[in-house]
């Protein structure tokens, strides 16, 4: 036969991957029970309904920390949810996981995000103060069961139990989730970590000396320059950025299987009923990233380019929140239709959190002028 059946791959799903590996025929299924596809798993569903959701496409124009628009090689928040794909999916493979879940939970992880990235989303929470506050991984999760609307039959997207598990963080779960969804969520950190560096150095925010502060710079650069010792900017930095990104995974990887030969599990619910997530960096690589992380928050997040900027655009998102609020009837008719059974800070909150950067900046001149 020269195709393969939904039953013939999950039947290869059985056979190829680890016993604690979510199986797409195993899924707990959808909140709207639907007829399986002839030809496609479950999770290779989830994953086209995530591709093909308006939510996704507007990734393309929403801040990642460089403002969307004033760098024509800085990442996006699009951008960013393919790397974490990428990654996820690598992770996922070498450990005879699922890579087809891992990889729809890392397409879907930032669908709730606020426009302006993490300082729109500390802006919005101000503005949801009092009113159940706001969190993008929740948000997320609202995408997906509520705010999409494609289908005729059901809210949402009706992703699988498994999909919708991985959007939602550790704490938040109550359990560790899939191997497939702490893969996910350690894939997002290795990203940002990475392409934070790498866009600080395009943007010219960082020095050579201010980088070998750092212990995950200072080691890559070794190992660049032993490799290719008569490398030069702007090579080398894109060089060390690609070994980082190297290192992290292969430590992730090494790590895991230990943790996870270690701990005994043999199903996916032995995985939840861990004490500890399975998926994790060593400990010398959890300390260096620990360090790495207050090295990009000192010199980075908060540098004053980038700063000011952010703080006049969520300036901008304020106004335009308590423009809606005053003013409901200037939302859109499917937003306002739902302020009676969201309410109605809800319902702004996640009108502007749907907003790309460029939109919520057009919302705030049209205001203006009324």
């Amino acid at each position: 036969m020269a195709w393969k059946t939904r039953e013939e791959m999950e039947a290869d799903e059985r056979g190829m991957l680890a016993s604690f590996a979510q199986k797409s025929g195993d899924s707990r299924g959808r909140i709207f029970p639907e007829p399986r596809h002839a030809y496609r798993t479950e999770f290779q569903r989830d994953r086209a309904r995530i591709i093909h959701a308006r939510a996704f496409r507007r990734l393309e124009y929403k801040t990642q920390v460089f403002l969307n628009g004033t760098g024509d090689h800085l990442r996006t928040r699009l951008t960013h949810t393919i790397e974490v794909a990428s990654i996820s999916r690598t992770i996922a493979r070498a450990l005879s996981l699922n890579e087809d879940l891992a990889e729809a939970i890392a397409l879907a992880h930032d669908l709730g995000h606020s426009p302006f990235g993490h300082s729109g989303e500390e802006m919005l929470t101000l503005c949801m103060h009092g009113h159940g506050g706001f969190e993008h991984n929740e948000q997320s999760l609202r995408v997906v069961d509520l705010l999409e609307a494609p289908y005729p039959d059901f809210p949402g997207l009706n992703l699988t139990f498994e999909v919708r598990e991985g959007l939602q963080k550790h704490r938040q779960l109550k359990t560790c989730g899939s191997l497939e969804a702490q893969i996910a969520n350690l894939a997002d950190e290795i990203t940002y970590y990475s392409h934070d560096l790498d866009d600080a150095v395009d943007f010219d925010i960082l020095s050579a000396n201010q980088l070998e502060e750092t212990a995950v710079w200072r080691h890559s650069h070794g190992n660049v320059k032993e490799r290719h010792p008569e490398v030069r900017e702007p090579e080398l930095h894109t060089l060390i950025i690609r070994d980082i990104i190297d290192v992290q995974v292969r430590d992730v990887i090494t790590s895991s299987a230990e943790a996870i030969e270690s701990s005994g599990v043999a199903t996916p619910d032995d995985v939840r009923g861990q004490e500890r997530l399975l998926i994790r960096y060593s400990d010398e690589l959890q300390t260096a990233n620990a360090e790495l992380r207050r090295f990009l928050y000192q010199n980075v997040y908060y540098h004053p380019r980038v700063a000011e900027v952010n703080r006049q655009a969520c300036e901008m998102l304020r106004t335009v929140f308590e423009a809606f609020v005053l003013a409901p009837d200037l939302l859109g008719d499917a937003a306002a239709k739902r302020i009676e059974s969201e309410g109605l800070y809800r319902t702004v909150c996640d009108y502007i959190a749907g907003m790309t950067d460029r939109y919520l900046i057009e919302e705030h001149v049209r205001l203006a002028k009324l």
